[in-house]
């Protein structure tokens, strides 16, 4: 049989999706405490008779389903958080948040209901050799769920051959997907430096060390090191992204702190970049007689496609009837699936979701109050996962016969 045989029936199942889809919206839970949307997720799974296991990293959720006696395996993994900000509000539409300050606007209600669907369609059609572990993962929005599920065990209790995961993407127009070999996300890295100093009165600057102008001095300097310490031909971004200190017009502040964030695709140019903004702090500090600390945290690596899986997530998206294609460049977004590829083989996808007709205010961009997932992109997913699914296990037979 072809292989998107398997996924091709899935439209009687697309009322039930948008339903849970939307419920998803309309109660969002932040990372690490999606306990009703772990809780909604184990259910279904264990509805349709697959091995349920809750519990990892806290909140995450593996279903497992077998099929024949095949032992290749294959891991498709969803995430479940969604963001600490606000959304449009309660009367923007029926589904909105109703949980302040929490926003699913990013899109991982529609993520998991897609795996959701693809464990539906799997467990009925049954047509496939090996095992498909489906993972649910807690605290992607930047608190490291996948390295916690892996840290937990994850693919030592469930071994996977390969592994894959999508994220929707409003850049892109509803029925394309893309991908790309090696990068395609940015490694994330955080920065805070603190300068303090005594301060003292603004009618005497020359009494105390200036903390404010040695700040901005800083971030004027932070602001030359991508374009001055990297390879005009490598790809990297600095951004400062807030300044804080004083608290009253005629006073020095004794302390003043600057946050940021570094993005870049090579951890040569990661070391570069850390290593230029210590010097930075470092060399102000010392000019101005303040005292300065600085953290810098990499909290994600680069997002890596190994070759053949990025082609059989290609050729699967084209047998579903998506138009897929290489990507000409990565994003300078980060994700915590790159954990995951750094422990297994696999590939991450970008589903188009973009609406022919977003309404006047355009599509609204992921993390944004108006951002909504599109309910049209649900069985496009559905069958992509199924028929990655079925590649994977086939290729891995082969691999081992």
């Amino acid at each position: 049989m072809m292989f998107s045989d398997i996924a091709a029936p899935v439209a009687d199942l697309l009322p039930e999706l948008i339903t849970l889809r939307r419920d998803l919206h309309a109660h969002p839970e932040l990372a690490f405490a999606e306990t009703r949307t772990a809780g909604i997720v184990a259910q279904s799974l264990r509805l349709l008779g697959l091995e349920v296991h809750q519990g990892l990293a806290g909140t995450g959720v593996v279903g497992t389903l077998r099929c024949g006696k095949g032992t290749a395996s294959v891991g498709l993994r969803a995430d479940m958080d969604a963001l600490p900000m606000a959304g449009l509000g309660t009367g923007a539409y029926a589904h909105a948040s109703r949980t302040a300050g929490v926003h699913h606007g990013c899109g991982h209600d529609g993520h998991t209901s897609m795996l959701i669907g693809a464990a539906q369609q799997l467990a009925r059609t049954r047509d496939f050799d090996g095992t498909v572990h489906f993972i649910f993962q807690p605290a992607e929005e930047g608190k490291g769920g996948a390295r916690a599920m892996i840290e937990d065990g994850l693919f030592e209790r469930f071994p996977c051959d390969s592994v894959y995961a999508l994220h929707n993407w409003p850049g892109l127009p509803l029925g394309r997907a893309q991908t790309r070999v090696g990068p395609i996300m940015a490694a994330a890295d955080r920065f805070d430096v603190v300068l303090r100093g005594k301060g003292g009165h603004a009618a005497q600057p020359h009494l105390t060390p200036d903390a404010l102008l040695a700040a901005s001095q800083l971030v004027t300097q932070l602001n030359t090191i991508v374009s001055r310490r990297i390879d005009p031909g490598e790809s990297a971004v600095l951004s400062v992204t807030r300044i804080e200190g004083g608290h009253s017009h005629n006073v020095l502040p004794a302390e003043v702190s600057i946050t940021g964030t570094v993005r870049s695709f090579d951890a040569e140019a990661q070391d570069r970049i850390e290593a230029a903004l210590r010097a930075a702090v470092d060399g102000i500090a010392l000019a101005h007689g303040l005292q300065a600390e600085l953290t810098y945290l990499r909290y994600y690596p680069a997002t890596v496609n190994r070759a053949d899986e990025a082609a059989l997530a290609l050729d699967a998206a084209a047998a579903v009837g998506l138009a897929a294609d290489m990507a000409p460049r990565p994003a300078f977004t980060s994700e915590d699936f790159a954990f995951m590829l750094q422990h297994r083989p696999g590939a991450y996808l970008w589903l188009g979701q973009g609406r022919a007709d977003p309404g006047p205010l355009g599509e609204a961009p992921l993390h944004h109050p108006r951002y909504d997932f599109n309910d049209d992109a649900l069985p496009l997913g559905v069958r992509w996962f199924c028929e990655v699914a079925a590649r994977s296990l086939s290729r891995s037979a082969r691999a081992v016969s």
